[in-house]
């Protein structure tokens, strides 16, 4: 497409402008942080994102980031939250890197009702970006826990937010995000808890990073297919690296993942997430699970989220380490 190829491009342009003895630095790293090193395990969401200017991202930091004390984490600029779900938001987390199972982590530290972000981006003094109406929620629990409540930034749909080197913006999702109770203090999360119900926090999201180099990512969050995916992901902003939750009844299954990615947007890399199993042994994929058919079904170069096994990818979204 016209756009993509724009895009291409400028990034080419921008690295010829780049003195040789720094073209080593122009690539976008891309580091899981999942529950058991070099797996890609059942509650695995959890990725950082680091711009060649050094700015770091950390996307939906769940439950498999052991608090902000893991120390996989180092540097954080800005945390990204796709929705209020406890997987994604943290309502609990992991006592520390490869305890317990595979599929059956040890997450016996309890977030709520601060979640596993806010106490992150406290202890880092990074921003938390957001879309709809999540903003305001995070910016109470900050404020609650003496941290400064414009810490909570955020960015709509059509909008953008520069963090560092990095322009950011929301993209709609096909899910729901209600606010759980238990992350509600008082007789107000009694009560939703007790009715089975959940507190209004706007659309849910997904995210576009556009990155100094010239890589365009889509993180899709929680989804099913939407028109957007073609228009607004693929058309509008050309992302040529897709992290693409797979994970079936909650989220598009495989099959329905794999016809996003090689119908609607068309990128160059993609990485799998949220596929809600065991998905490899020994750093391997397992033949027959969700993950295999999702990377067997793709067109464009997938690559697996081993945790803590950086991949870099290049303005064009090519990998080139650690692929």
């Amino acid at each position: 497409m016209v756009l993509k190829s724009l895009r291409f491009a400028g990034a080419v342009l921008g690295l010829l402008g780049v003195a040789a003895g720094s073209a080593a630095a122009q690539e976008v790293k891309v580091t899981p942080l999942g529950s058991h090193d070099g797996e890609f395990c059942r509650f695995d969401r959890a990725m950082m994102f680091e711009d060649p200017d050094g700015t770091r991202i950390l996307y939906d930091a769940g439950r498999t980031v052991a608090g902000a004390g893991d120390p996989r984490l180092g540097k954080v600029d800005a945390l990204l939250v796709s929705h209020m779900h406890g997987d994604h938001v943290g309502d609990r987390h992991i006592d520390a890197v490869n305890a317990g199972e595979c599929g059956a982590p040890m997450m016996g530290t309890v977030a709520a009702p601060n979640t596993n972000t806010v106490n992150i981006a406290l202890e880092k003094s990074a921003l938390i970006v957001t879309g709809s109406e999540m903003p305001s929620f995070f910016a109470s629990k900050l404020k609650a826990l003496g941290g400064d409540p414009k810490k909570s930034a955020l960015v709509r749909f059509g909008a953008s937010r520069k963090v560092g080197g990095v322009t950011v913006t929301t993209v709609p999702a096909a899910h729901s995000n209600g606010v759980n109770g238990a992350f509600i203090e008082g007789e107000l999360g009694k009560l939703l808890s007790s009715a089975g119900l959940t507190a209004y926090a706007g659309p849910p999201t997904g995210y576009v990073l556009t990155f100094s180099n010239g890589l365009v990512a889509y993180l899709s969050g929680d989804t099913g297919v939407t028109a957007e995916q073609r228009t607004v992901v693929g058309e509008q902003y050309g992302a040529e690296l897709v992290v693409m939750n797979i994970g079936d009844t909650f989220t598009t299954g495989p099959t329905e993942a794999a016809f996003v990615v090689n119908e609607l947007i068309k990128p160059a890399s993609v990485i799998p997430s949220h596929a809600n199993e065991i998905g490899t042994k020994g750093g391997k994929v397992i033949a027959g699970s969700k993950t295999d058919a999702f990377m067997k079904a793709l067109k464009a170069p997938s690559y697996l989220p081993l945790s803590g096994k950086t991949l870099e990818f290049d303005g064009a979204g090519k990998c080139v380490s650690g692929c």
